[in-house]
């Protein structure tokens, strides 16, 4: 992580696009927003656009913008993210899930940053820093027809590898200092780390990286049996109880300790992250698809995905 901050010292002040790869939770987000406040744009906007959140019917309309008129219910011209981005950082996040007519036309806009609205000819030129982010295997996705080629040589002009939490595992102590201390505060809490817990943290596998470690000391504050909840993580962390695709969750209370109201509570919570996971495994981790076939909003979709720290399976 030292040597990724050498290189955010070294590129912040040039315009070179930077191509941010990693796992899932692992904190590219804070590696773009240190590059961006870093560098001479950190008083322009900073704007990020979560490529897999936004329909890929609308995604088009969201990075460059549509004039009046240009489809059905384009009642007024609105500008696009790029536009909004001028003279600052445009963050495209899940860049890899971005379909392959848009990534024609982000490939020419990346040559001049020069494009037109949707149903406009009018050329806008806008002077920002593009940061894209992806947690998938670009080149597998390049050998499947899924991802071009020259985009992804434009993109990755500075590769920025982060690695995962596991292999940076003396970053655990610190991290989880900082995560106990927001919390208590944001609960009015006062909840400690004994040596035992943290000695239990430095050895789980954290599949789900800083932001498993993230919802696990949150866990700690809020329950009263936060330590019991973490022994029994790192117990099935150990005896590799977690699955093919390392998704665990909190040890179920008996009645005895909780009652039959949390009990339910908690069986529910089990059964919703259960029909998550499967329903986004069924579908290759699609998104979009997978609200549609649970019938919630995307949005919905993404809120719970963080809650129950869902990953998709790791590519080796």
């Amino acid at each position: 992580m030292r040597a990724i901050g050498t290189v955010i010292e070294s590129i912040a002040d040039t315009d070179a696009t930077v191509l941010i790869r990693g796992e899932s939770g692992v904190g590219k987000d804070l590696v773009a927003r240190a590059i961006h406040a870093a560098s001479s744009r950190r008083r322009g906007p900073f704007v990020k656009v979560n490529c897999a959140a936004i329909p890929q019917g609308l995604l088009e309309s969201e990075l460059f913008g549509h004039e009046k008129g240009a489809f059905t219910g384009a009642h007024r011209r609105k500008p696009g993210q790029f536009e909004c981005a001028n003279r600052g950082t445009i963050y495209l996040d899940e860049l890899g899930d971005l379909p392959l007519a848009l990534q024609a036309k982000l490939l020419h806009v990346l040559q001049d940053f020069q494009f037109s609205r949707v149903g406009g000819h009018q050329l806008i030129e806008v002077d920002t820093r593009v940061i894209a982010v992806t947690n998938r295997d670009l080149e597998a996705a390049m050998a499947r027809g899924e991802f071009r080629e020259d985009l992804y040589y434009r993109l990755n002009v500075v590769e920025i590898k982060v690695p995962p939490l596991r292999e940076r595992r003396e970053e655990i102590p610190a991290l989880a200092s900082r995560f106990l201390a927001r919390f208590n505060s944001q609960y009015g809490r006062q909840e400690q780390l004994l040596p035992k817990t943290l000695a239990q943290l430095m050895e789980y596998p954290w599949l789900g990286n800083v932001r498993e470690l993230e919802n696990v000391i949150r866990r700690l504050v809020v329950l009263g049996d936060g330590e019991q909840a973490i022994e029994a993580l790192v117990t099935r962390g150990r005896n590799g109880q977690n699955g093919h695709n390392g998704h665990g969750s909190a040890q179920q209370p008996t009645a005895v300790e909780s009652g039959l109201r949390e009990v339910g509570r908690r069986g529910a919570q089990e059964a919703e992250r259960k029909a998550l996971l499967e329903v986004l495994d069924y579908v290759s981790w699609n998104r979009t698809e997978a609200a549609r076939i649970l019938k919630v909003s995307y949005k919905t979709l993404l809120t719970k995905i963080s809650q129950y720290s869902l990953t998709p399976p790791i590519r080796r």
